[in-house]
């Protein structure tokens, strides 16, 4: 372990989409920023923004609108993370995120007021608000039902274009589909794999010879999400121009390159911006200083970092990502010992459906926060004046159902950087460090709060 300590106006712990993007707030915003948490995570993104679709749960009402979905989830559920939040906050966020990744050669596409439907990989549509421009030609070809060629290719697992026939060609007429080899390739084949060698103009010149014969006048043609790596929109335009044709993406199933893309997008634009990252590199310990600061040590099995930092956003997630662990009689919260919002008892976690549309009550379990999205302790006060969460371990939500998880990682992570950054501001850390102590937060967790 280092004997020095590296300093940060606010550290990130969590290396998803909450996290990824309070780092990409907190940098752009003038702040030393560093962040840690396993990668991996955003490799399950679709790759789409949905901001928020479904309400009420137990209605399964889908909204083309998202901003009077939220209006109306505020009215029915005041604890919703979302209405902590101000629409113009939450739209700005939005599109902070995704100029960011314009600027990484990622555009998006989508409607002001309304959510778009995409076609998936099951065949169904899924309503989003943003959606990546490789795949923007889809959901005109969805909604119009016009002429349009589903490929895929012997050998790829995870993508049937037969099976998106099968269930979305029952109203679309004009939905044909083609299985044909991929150029060059007689092994399995693996998407990353694909989508690196479509970098290859060549290549993309002997897929479309090798798809133009199938063509039956079609006005456009999908293809499963795998054109290209940092480069999808330059190879969808290429392969557009090629057949003539309009060319879109289908989003596969998870883990997925529209995912990859994602993670390698901030992974090559968070560090030009200053933000320092900690990749796979967990927090073992921490301490709470007396200056108003943190202490952190970093690292896989043992301590290799030490971080010293003004402000902490959490965003390590659920159960998926870690951020809540699941014991026999409780959930916890691993980092900070924060308590967590959850049933109380464990037969209540699940409902007896399984497939219950309502969710089980697990879903809703995490993190209860202040209005500045700063974590309660079992008193319901801020547990410390410089720590903040955003993200999926916030309570009180079921971003699953409620077709939400991105806007909701997006949204709030711009709010916890600019609570962080205001208390920075007007609440400065004490310049009195001479006489140091530090208090070990993790007592905060004795009391798990029901």
């Amino acid at each position: 372990m280092s004997n020095t300590e590296t300093s940060y106006d606010l550290m990130v712990i969590g290396a998803g989409m909450a996290g990824m993007a309070a780092a990409l707030f907190a940098s752009s915003r003038g702040l030393s920023v560093g962040l840690a948490g396993s990668v991996g995570g955003i490799d399950f993104s679709t790759g789409l923004i949905d901001l928020m679709a479904v309400h009420p749960l137990k209605d399964q009402r889908l909204w083309d609108d998202p901003w009077a979905c939220i209006q109306a989830l505020r009215g029915h559920s005041p604890q919703h993370p979302y209405a902590l939040l101000e629409p113009e906050s939450m739209s700005r966020a939005i599109d902070e995120f995704c100029s960011f990744l314009a600027d990484m050669g990622m555009p998006m596409e989508g409607h002001t007021h309304k959510n778009t439907r995409i076609l998936t990989a099951m065949g169904t549509a899924k309503h989003t608000f943003r959606a990546p421009r490789s795949m923007w030609a889809g959901a005109e070809a969805l909604r119009s039902k016009a002429p349009c060629l589903l490929v895929d290719f012997h050998g790829l697992k995870g993508f049937s274009a037969a099976q998106i026939r099968e269930v979305a060609g029952a109203d679309w007429p004009g939905l044909r589909t083609k299985r044909i080899d991929f150029p060059g390739w007689k092994e399995e084949l693996y998407p990353d794999h694909m989508a690196t060698a479509l970098h290859a103009p060549e290549l993309r010149r002997i897929l479309a010879e090798a798809v133009r014969p199938h063509l039956k006048g079609e006005q456009f043609v999908g293809f499963p999400a795998l054109l290209g790596r940092e480069q999808a929109e330059a190879v969808r335009a290429d392969l557009e121009d090629l057949l003539g044709t309009r060319i879109f993406e289908i989003p596969t199933m998870p883990p997925s390159l529209a995912g990859s893309r994602l993670r390698a997008a901030f992974d090559r634009g968070l560090p030009p911006r200053g933000v320092r990252l900690y990749s796979q590199r967990m927090v073992l310990s921490q301490e709470a200083l007396n200056d108003g600061g943190f202490r952190l040590r970093l690292g896989k099995e043992r301590p290799e970092t030490t971080i010293r930092a003004k402000a902490v956003i959490l965003g390590t997630g659920r159960f998926f990502g870690k951020g809540l662990v699941a014991e026999r009689g409780q959930i916890r919260e691993p980092v900070f010992g924060l308590p967590v919002h959850q049933p109380v008892k464990r037969e209540y976690w699940h409902s007896q459906d399984f497939y219950d549309p309502q969710g089980h009550e697990l879903n809703q379990a995490g993190i209860e926060t202040d209005s500045s999205l700063r974590p309660l302790d079992e008193h319901g006060k801020a547990a410390h004046p410089h720590l903040f969460a955003t993200g999926s371990i916030l309570a009180h939500q079921d971003w699953m159902r409620q077709k939400c998880g991105a806007g909701l990682a997006i949204t709030t992570a711009l709010k916890a950087v600019e609570s962080a950054h205001d208390c920075l501001r007007t609440a400065p850390l004490s310049r009195d460090t001479t006489k140091e102590t530090s208090s070990d937060m993790a007592e905060l967790g004795k009391a798990v709060k029901a």
